[in-house]
């Protein structure tokens, strides 16, 4: 079997410190391995002599003009011609004589291998106490939680990966989220992740990281293809418990130091049950449209759901609350006219349990017609080009 060619990506924006050492780490394996491969240096709009520098040992430097660290990637990792690419820093925190480790993984089978900081030496002053005792950890963690996952330093940028693993991946991102979208989707395309104990070292040069909005960033993307839980179990939370407190407080049963809570808190309760359910329905838009435009595949418990609950339930259900709700409302307006308009009036909580019913009833109907509509299957938009250039073709005949 021939030898795997090896591409080698660094990112760069001013590094002219440490830009040659790492191009000459990466030689070095080269040549004592006897592998094939090339050095990509991606060159994010540096301002010192990063780029010559890096041209002069022979690297080949290519321009993104596109501000940020995915998007330097995006650009290296694109120009890859290798079988197995290694993607690192180039400010020389990674040792990038440690590239034999990571590819024996590659070598024994893994799609992606990612240098563990946290199961390796993490040197003095190479990171700091906030950094890695509390936002890599909590991020790491909160990324295995929502995606069901055990990798150790999910923001490593230090990784090794097949040609074909990463053609999978469909990476877009532009900023420091990139590394959380790379094991997102690689853990969504079932790729085969393996981890090896790595050195890191403090840094040469000024830091590039900002790290409240690089940890936002990492959250938000976390959170926008997590709709499970960004939506539908804070949803489930507030509809339940609202719910339950709104019946408990219209029936009398809701007392607190010895205090019956009466109208004006049904009320509060009355708006946690409708914001519950309409964050519920928002969820499942997400999740039906998320489906449909392949950023997750089908889930067997959501599909299930989707089969059980389909329109023409949905449809029934919507309207035998809404007309529940409907018919008290009348029944109290009937009672109101009866009584001359005085007495009835005053029956706030029946009203307000119509109301609701009403509300979500509403809210069941057309949240119905947009989940299906969303679950229908997506028409390729070359088919529908062809299509419609095909139907004025045979017009003008």
């Amino acid at each position: 079997m021939p030898a795997k060619m090896l591409s080698v990506v660094l990112p760069c924006l001013n590094e002219e410190e440490t830009i040659g050492i790492c191009i000459q780490k990466v030689q070095r394996v080269l040549a004592e391995s006897g592998q094939a491969g090339e050095i990509i240096v991606a060159d994010n709009g540096s301002t010192d002599r990063s780029h010559q520098v890096a041209a002069g040992l022979g690297a080949r430097v290519v321009d993104q003009p596109v501000k940020g660290y995915g998007a330097a990637y995006l650009k290296g990792i694109e120009s890859a011609r290798g079988d197995y690419i290694v993607m690192g820093d180039s400010d020389d925190t990674y040792d990038f004589l440690e590239i034999p480790k990571l590819i024996h993984e590659l070598d024994k089978g893994a799609d992606m291998v990612i240098g563990s900081r946290f199961k390796g030496d993490i040197r003095p002053g190479a990171m700091s106490f906030s950094h890695r005792y509390i936002g890599n950890p909590i991020l790491s963690g909160i990324l295995n939680l929502f995606f069901q996952s055990r990798i150790s330093d999910c923001h490593s940028g230090f990784r090794a990966f097949t040609h074909q693993a990463i053609a999978r991946l469909h990476l877009s991102t532009t900023g420091m989220e990139f590394a959380s979208e790379m094991i997102v989707s690689a853990l969504r395309n079932k790729i085969r992740i393996v981890e090896v104990p790595i050195t890191y070292y403090p840094r040469k040069g000024e830091s590039k990281l900002e790290s409240l909005s690089d940890a936002w960033r990492h959250m938000r993307f976390m959170l926008l293809f997590s709709p499970n839980w960004l939506f539908l179990l804070p949803g489930m939370l507030l509809f339940t418990s609202g719910l339950g407190l709104f019946c408990a407080t219209g029936l009398g049963w809701f007392r607190l130091f010895g205090h019956v809570f009466d109208i004006h808190a049904m009320i509060f309760f009355a708006l946690f049950t409708l914001l519950g359910f309409q964050i519920i329905t928002t969820g499942l838009f997400a999740k039906a449209f998320s489906v449909r435009e392949g950023f997750t595949s089908p889930s067997r418990v959501v599909e299930e759901f989707f089969k059980f609950f389909n329109l023409e339930r949905a449809l029934t259900w919507g309207t035998g609350m809404f007309l529940a709700g409907l018919s008290g409302c009348m029944y109290i307006v009937y009672l109101w006219v009866k009584t001359h308009f005085v007495g009835y009036f005053l029956m706030p909580k029946q009203s307000l349990f119509s109301a609701v019913l009403m509300i979500m009833g509403l809210q069941t109907i057309f949240s119905a017609f947009f989940i299906s509509l969303l679950r229908l299957p997506s028409i390729p938009r070359a088919a529908s080009r062809v299509s419609r250039t095909s139907s004025k073709g045979s017009a003008s005949t």
